[in-house]
């Protein structure tokens, strides 16, 4: 897998190559583009990198590595959301279809639910059946509220519906699952504006987010991904899916840097369990090999 394969490029790149020498640098160039940074952002942190060697007359290898891992951490972002008590908090979470955004509802939900939060899940992806049966499913095993309306209904009406019964039952978290594909970009994008809308008119004074779930294994697809939907709605956070030390991560560096958008979970698997906050300097050791 392409992390993997990062790691141990770079661990021969150190041990074949003088790490004073041109070809060293173009060398870790070319691994970062692999390990999915993108052409722009590997090229700055290399021309960064090999700046201040040259100026400090860096040559060691630890040297080297725990520098590059200081550029890169520079501008990975992490934050951290919490909802605010008593207030009726509205989180609408999209994606592509695929990426495991319901189950990442389900998961926010439970982690919400166990810290003593009133939360109601919005199935607002009226268009699939799936995922309106998929999420009814998660909030039977969770005993958790699902605000549901019939097929191909308006998905705003349901946020609307959802945030009514949060605010009816003291406030608390409305966790909103969105379409992430209609028939074109275009539909996707007015239909995500209009319940942007709603959810904006019916959360509490700064109380609303936008979380964008993406697939860590896919690389500069996220990327693309987090470019459609910030231009559409903006976004506030990320959550990354799928994600192991072996996964594709680079992508969040380009996300982090080109678009400023921080990182709030990770999701290493299937179960409710696991969901955990995102930390900066784990992911850059990770995805370095370190």
């Amino acid at each position: 897998m392409m992390k993997v394969s990062f790691a141990e490029k770079l661990k021969k790149l150190f041990g074949s190559k003088k790490t004073e020498s041109e070809e060293f640098f173009e060398d870790l160039t070319d691994a970062l583009i692999e390990g999915d940074i993108g052409a722009k952002n590997a090229i700055q942190i290399v021309d960064e990198l090999e700046t201040k060697c040259r100026e400090e007359k860096i040559t060691d290898q630890e040297k080297i590595s725990g520098l590059l891992k200081e550029i890169i951490l520079s501008g990975v972002k992490e934050v951290s959301f919490k909802p605010e008590e008593g207030k009726v908090n509205v989180w609408m979470i999209l994606g592509v279809n695929g990426v495991g955004k319901t189950t990442s509802v389900a998961k926010m939900a439970k982690l919400f639910k166990d810290k003593g939060n009133n939360v109601v899940m919005a199935a607002s992806d009226t268009f699939r059946a799936a995922a309106v049966d998929q999420i009814s499913m998660h909030g039977d095993r969770l005993g958790i509220r699902v605000v549901k309306h019939q097929m191909g209904s308006d998905p705003s009406a349901v946020v609307f519906d959802a945030a009514d019964a949060c605010r009816s039952s003291g406030g608390g978290i409305v966790l909103a699952d969105t379409a992430g594909r209609l028939h074109n970009k275009e539909n996707l994008v007015n239909e995500l504006k209009k319940i942007d809308r709603v959810c904006s008119s019916k959360a509490d004074e700064g109380c609303y987010k936008k979380i964008l779930v993406i697939d860590a294994t896919t690389g500069q697809n996220a990327v693309r991904q987090a470019e459609v939907f910030n231009e559409a709605v903006g976004v506030d956070a990320v959550i990354l899916t799928k994600y192991d030390s072996t996964a594709k991560g680079g992508g969040v560096v380009t996300i982090c840097r080109d678009l400023g958008i921080p990182v709030l979970y990770i999701c290493t698997g299937e179960h409710y369990e696991n969901i955990s906050d995102f930390k900066s300097e784990k992911y850059v050791d990770e995805f370095l090999g370190r």
